[in-house]
């Protein structure tokens, strides 16, 4: 009989989870060996750890697609996540893979994304040296920067799934790109991150006005549905059924609903991530972190002087100024370019 509660829900793992899903008890590990929690399977604790950080708290505060929307209603990089768990953990259940594993790896996605969304990114990776890209920073942020510089000392399995979310404009499926992941969880989350955006954000572009329902093309509204839901619908079920996690096969779509999905994104890329109505706020939010990359690089020693920022034992000042900026809130980014750029009125007193 099971000892602990761990040892009690790592039981009912092994009796329940299909013989395919990653297993807690039988994690690759982490970096550093830890005596394990009496109450929390690893992937639980990871899950924990990764939602207690602060680089967590601040995707509040951090643009999905329309920068500092007025509605209350706009996706967040938070709202973001919370929805691509959603999508995650009803796949996995459905194929009793691990939910637990899954939500620890959605809720670390995204951690290393900068403010101003994509913009911001794209910023970032002209001006840093040797590029950047959000994944590997939401690595290094659960690796290095959190917990004070200690890291969080997450699973292998978390962190593989951490590492391989995204895709850009690049393929959704890992079948024929020969990377593979560790997990088949891995390969859900990779799925789940863009049938939750192209939902979601298609959902705040309506409701920003730039266009119609109706203007989705009919080809896409076919296949998919009419309407958020069954849109969403359509793609979970269809992932469901299209993968052959019995026979070997990996996470999957039909070639009818994958086709579509792509359809929707090019779309989404067309008529809202490159629309001149969005693609000129996201100008100005570019020249707000490109001021603030060049005032830092400009004098190290006065950047310490007036912000607590220094770099770590064997980092560059490029590799630390890359590690704050990524890091800011929106927020905190415009209000640190006007305190360093914008004029005060003068106060005699």
């Amino acid at each position: 009989m099971p000892g602990t509660i761990r040892e009690m829900l790592e039981d009912q793992e092994a009796k329940t989870l299909h013989p395919r899903a990653a297993r807690s008890a039988e994690s690759r590990g982490r970096v550093l060996p830890e005596e394990p929690d009496e109450e929390r399977p690893v992937f639980q604790r990871d899950r924990d750890r990764i939602l207690h950080s602060k680089a967590f708290r601040r995707l509040a505060g951090k643009t999905q697609v329309f920068l500092a929307p007025r509605g209350d209603h706009y996706r967040t990089r938070l709202t973001h996540t919370l929805e691509v768990a959603q999508v995650a953990r009803s796949i996995a259940r459905a194929l009793r893979l691990n939910e637990m594993l899954v939500e620890a790896m959605v809720m670390g996605h995204d951690l290393g994304h900068t403010p101003f969304g994509h913009a911001g990114e794209r910023l970032l990776a002209d001006v840093v040296p040797g590029g950047f890209h959000h994944v590997i920073q939401s690595v290094r942020v659960v690796e290095v920067l959190e917990n004070d510089g200690r890291g969080l000392n997450l699973t292998a399995e978390v962190r593989d799934g951490i590492l391989r979310h995204s895709k850009g404009r690049g393929k959704v499926l890992l079948a024929g790109t020969g990377e593979w992941a560790l997990t088949l969880e891995a390969e859900i989350v990779r799925i789940a991150d863009i049938v939750a955006y192209v939902n979601h954000d298609l959902d705040d572009a309506i409701r920003a006005g730039l266009f119609d329902e109706r203007d989705l093309p009919a080809e896409i509204r076919h296949v998919l549905g009419a309407e958020r839901t069954q849109r969403m619908r359509t793609m979970i079920r269809d992932v469901i059924r299209g993968s052959d996690v019995d026979g070997g096969g990996h996470i999957q779509m039909s070639a009818e609903v994958h086709g579509a999905l792509l359809a929707l994104r090019d779309f989404l890329y067309a008529r809202v991530y490159e629309n001149p109505v969005v693609h000129d706020e996201f100008v100005k939010a570019q020249r707000i972190l490109r001021d603030l990359w060049t005032w830092c690089l400009e004098d190290p020693a006065r950047l310490a002087v007036r912000f607590p920022v220094a770099p770590r034992d064997g980092d560059t000042v490029e590799r630390t100024v890359t590690d704050w900026l990524s890091g800011m809130t929106d927020r905190f980014a415009l209000a640190t370019w006007e305190g360093l750029f914008v004029p005060r009125p003068w106060d005699a007193g």
